[in-house]
């Protein structure tokens, strides 16, 4: 067994990969280590790592994914498994996260009683100068505070859940439970397994080449995450159903002040808003159950009747609202929007996204054994 493994996953990093090999060689000195590359690139990173490794100073290897599952997280954790070490640092590939204190994070493990050493931009002694601007800063402070505040026992002794800096033992994480997305693959493996944790201070180190991988994007995926570790499914449902909501309304709203019927408005919202929905319930809600559920036209089928059906029965309640009880059109869709949403995750999680029972095989898969039980046949002379 190696003593430690450096993962590091990269994405388009390659003018920082010289550089960073030969600190990481110095920072591990006298140790038997290697480092373990999980490289999402398409600008030939690869390639440069292959390259390299012929003359490093220590042992690296090279996972090349192409479908870069799970984002930086995702990889993190396929890095964690195949590791062949048990004792493990992350840490990202842009030098940001200066290998030198890799050897703060071996010291802080070897006085004992420790399943996690976090390097902490917030720690007293860190810096978190790196960050790109003010308005960077300032939103990952807000949204550190945010996290510690959701999960105040868990973190209370993390005062940065969300580096990406850290030494692992993981052999006392589960990560197979794991559901990795997007970039804070600390947040989950700390909200969903009770470790011992201790932290060192760090600089965070101005950004040297490249441009960072933060966008719109993974800030929905943090606040879905987070949501999720906090409530469970239903909250991600329930964030994508009001921003639905929201888009429904505004369709909605859009629409009749351009002269529509409120009906026909209605429903051209419901269509636009459910297939909507449907997209982002399958990339952010339900992912993890993708897998053993039915295929995806069937689980979109399924779902797009359900709500359809629902349509049928809530647009005529909203027309009795407005016509009967004289409520405005876009606040009874409101309320009809909200006494729906219970059955609907009931609907998507029980019936949707199910597993396929055993004796049940698809048809793919009928088809798949009848050609090989052909196969496996005498042919005729």
């Amino acid at each position: 067994m190696t003593d430690l493994t450096v993962v590091v996953p990269t994405r388009n990093e390659a003018p920082s990969i010289p550089s960073l090999i030969t600190r990481i060689a110095r920072a591990v000195d006298g140790i038997d280590a290697e480092i373990l590359f999980v490289d999402d690139s398409d600008d030939g990173t690869d390639g440069l790592i292959r390259t390299l490794a012929e003359d490093a100073p220590l042992p690296i290897r090279l996972i090349h994914r192409t479908d870069g599952v799970g984002g930086l997280s995702g990889a993190v954790v396929e890095g964690l498994t195949a590791a062949h070490a048990d004792l493990c640092v992350v840490m990202d590939g842009d030098l940001q996260h200066p290998p030198e204190t890799i050897a703060d994070l071996l010291r802080a493990h070897r006085r004992g009683d420790v399943d996690v050493v976090v390097a902490s931009r917030y720690a007293q002694g860190g810096q978190a100068d790196g960050l790109a601007d003010v308005v960077r800063s300032a939103v990952s402070r807000v949204t550190t505070a945010l996290t510690r505040a959701m999960f105040p026992l868990r973190l209370r002794e993390c005062t940065d859940p969300m580096t990406g800096f850290f030494l692992i033992d993981r052999t006392r994480v589960d990560l197979a439970a794991l559901r990795p997305r997007g970039f804070k693959i600390l947040l989950e493996i700390l909200a969903r397994n009770p470790l011992r944790l201790r932290e060192v201070p760090f600089d965070f180190a101005e950004r040297h080449e490249g441009s960072s991988k933060a966008s719109v994007r993974q800030g929905l995926h943090f606040v879905t995450q987070l949501a999720t570790l906090r409530f469970g499914k239903m909250s991600g449902f329930a964030l994508i159903g009001a921003f639905g909501a929201v888009a429904n309304l505004a369709i909605m709203a859009g629409l009749t002040h351009i002269g529509v019927s409120y009906v026909w408005a209605a429903i051209a919202a419901a269509e636009a808003t459910i297939i909507g929905n449907f997209v982002l319930q399958e990339r952010f809600v339900f992912r993890d159950m993708t897998g053993s559920a039915s295929g995806g036209w069937l689980r979109f089928a399924k779902s797009f009747t359900f709500n359809n059906a629902e349509a049928l029965i809530r647009i005529p309640v909203l027309a009795l609202l407005v016509e009967t009880w004289h409520i405005s059109s876009v606040l009874a869709a409101a309320i009809t929007l909200a006494v729906a949403f219970v059955a609907r995750f009931a609907f998507h999680s029980l019936v949707v996204y199910a597993p396929r029972r055993e004796g049940a095989p698809s048809r793919r898969r009928r088809i798949a054994e009848e050609l090989d039980r052909q196969a496996m046949q005498p042919g005729e002379l």
